[in-house]
């Protein structure tokens, strides 16, 4: 992979990890204390969503495409 394509992926992975932050962060505030296994299937549901959802909205790196 070439050093052009991988600074055009920093930026989603950084929102991705951010997203997760503010999911599981929204979810605590709103259910209470969640246990692990709940909060792995969010990281992994937001982490699988993500790229789908930005190639939709047509914002995605063209290493994606």
């Amino acid at each position: 992979m070439e050093r052009e394509q991988l600074i055009e992926l920093v930026p989603h992975y950084l929102a991705m990890l951010l997203l997760v932050f503010v999911v599981l962060a929204v979810v605590q505030a709103v259910a209470g204390e969640i246990g692990f296994w709940v909060e792995f299937a969010i990281v992994v549901a937001v982490v699988f969503a993500y790229r789908p959802i930005v190639q939709r909205l047509g914002i995605a790196p063209s290493v994606w495409e």
